[in-house]
């Protein structure tokens, strides 16, 4: 209800937070609750140190482990937080509690529309389901959907039943593997055709066709044109994930010998229309959608064990994918919009230089950590010319990883630098971050061969006779603190820098 000029305005956070604040405060204004039953007696019993009955709430509200506790509340939030609670006190004046429910409630039904009930992510899902189970009743025709669509996020492993943090990766995964396989030169072969064609059908039928249904109320993003993370129902606009899979296309549809289309230039260029209206005032890309709201709102952070999650903010290895992915559509298709392409790389390379930290590297916010920024930033870096040979910022980057290099050749990063901003080694060696390493410092043209050899040598090493590789430690990362699996990177990574490599010298045959 509130003025969206308002600096605060809910319209300005960050995606997941909004998407996850909604229903929340839905839930909470309304007091939802279920009547006491012998579960949920034992799951207060399981959960709690003391009995329930006598659990102070106000003084609970500050009381986190110490394990648990990556962002402190801020003072700001604490006063906000007693401010909130003696307005809680207050009566209802002029139904303006109905009216917000109401409003709530309108905007939770939009998000299931336009994701077809999958909505963003499981946490705001779940709640959604709740919400629409108190407001419609179990067996209204919404509810039906929505429970319909919870299995996208289960999966079942041999810890049990567990949940995926999204629908899916595989948008992302794709995108991914195809550029991979045509990179190394194997997707003409005979064998791999039918995997080819395959990827492309699924890229053709995962790119979204329309915007979301009142886009500008729900504060949505354009999303005609773009690809999402996972699938078309989600819905939801990522710059990488469009970056990806443009490229993706434009490799399945130009660069193999038998050459199919499914994607027509229309719709590439409705990729490329939506990449270009996502560029910070920076010259940096965002993950959903540009900024929107000041830095002040990480005052009012409530979560604990997240940082920087209160608004978008730009990162280096979405700009530099929507770099690269524009450089190559350029290639492609020189006429389309080529000043206003030209004009966005040349700001997103100067964010990629300013973003450099003084040691060489980038901090990557999405992967474990400045392996997998420093492969990006090197690798967009030289689609504008910049090699080891040429530029200093170049130069640097392949000295940060050269720097970090462990003695069998290879490199392994913890999570812990994404915790910590300061890089954080592993003492064995991990195929991704060698993987990642390999491709940087190959796409800016290393001199020193041996060194990327011995780093070859290492994932050869660890590959199976089935052509695996062995799960090794977690590769993803998330609003600073959180890691998350990728088990396709270990196939995808290793197979781009085998490839890769092989190209570059002719194939040569390695002992280890």
């Amino acid at each position: 209800l509130l003025p969206y000029a308002i600096p605060f305005h809910p319209g300005r956070y960050w995606v997941h937070c909004r998407a996850v604040y909604l229903p929340m405060g839905y839930m909470y204004g309304k007091r939802l609750s279920a009547d006491v039953n012998p579960l949920i007696e034992s799951l207060r019993q399981e959960l709690y140190d003391q009995p329930y009955d006598s659990i102070d709430w106000a003084r609970a509200r500050n009381n986190v482990s110490e394990a648990d506790l990556y962002l402190p509340h801020t003072k700001v939030l604490k006063f906000l937080n007693f401010v909130l609670t003696l307005y809680e006190k207050l009566p209802n004046f002029f139904g303006f509690r109905q009216i917000s429910l109401d409003e709530s409630y309108k905007l939770i039904q939009y998000e299931d529309n336009n994701t077809d009930y999958l909505d963003l992510a499981p946490v705001n899902k779940v709640m959604h389901i709740l919400c629409t189970y108190y407001e419609e009743g179990p067996n209204s025709e919404a509810f039906k959907l929505a429970k319909e669509r919870l299995i996208d996020y289960m999966w079942m492993s041999s810890e049990g039943m567990l949940m995926n943090g999204t629908n899916g990766s595989q948008l992302w995964d794709t995108a991914f593997a195809a550029q991979a396989i045509i990179d190394a030169g194997l997707g003409n072969y005979a064998e791999n055709h039918d995997s080819m064609i395959k990827a492309l059908e699924f890229l053709d039928d995962a790119q979204i066709k329309r915007n979301p249904i009142e886009m500008e109320y729900c504060y949505r993003h354009p999303s005609k044109g773009a690809w999402g993370f996972s699938t078309r129902d989600q819905g939801y606009t990522v710059s990488d994930c469009t970056a990806e899979g443009l490229k993706a296309v434009l490799y399945l549809q130009n660069k193999l010998n038998f050459k199919p289309t499914l994607v027509s230039k229309e719709r590439l260029c409705q990729a490329v229309d939506i990449l270009l209206t996502m560029q910070n005032s920076d010259g940096g890309f965002a993950s959903y959608e540009k900024i929107r709201g000041p830095e002040f709102l990480e005052w009012i952070n409530p979560s604990e064990v997240f940082g920087k999650i209160m608004i978008e903010y730009s990162y280096p290895e979405c700009t530099t994918a929507v770099l690269t992915g524009l450089s190559i559509f350029k290639k492609y298709y020189p006429d389309y919009r080529a000043d206003e392409i030209e004009k966005v790389c040349q700001k997103a390379a100067k964010f990629i230089h300013k973003s450099q930290k003084e040691d060489g590297s980038w901090y990557g916010s999405w992967a474990i950590c400045f392996t997998y920024a420093s492969m990006f930033a090197l690798e967009s870096l030289a689609y504008f010319g910049e090699t080891y040979d040429n530029s200093e910022s170049v130069r640097k980057g392949c000295e940060f990883l050269i720097s970090k290099q462990n003695e069998d050749g290879g490199w392994g990063e913890s999570y812990k630098s994404c915790e910590t901003e300061v890089y954080s080694g592993l003492d064995q060696s991990q195929v991704v971050n060698t993987a990642w390493s390999l491709l940087g410092l190959m796409s800016a043209k290393y001199p020193d061969e041996k060194v990327i050899r011995r780093g070859i040598e290492l994932i050869m090493s660890r590959q199976l006779s089935t052509g695996e590789w062995k799960q090794e430690a977690i590769e993803g990362v998330f609003n600073k603190s959180v890691a998350i699996s990728y088990p396709n990177y270990k196939f995808i990574f290793t197979i781009w820098a085998l490839g890769k490599y092989a190209k570059i010298h002719n194939n040569p045959t390695i002992q280890f």
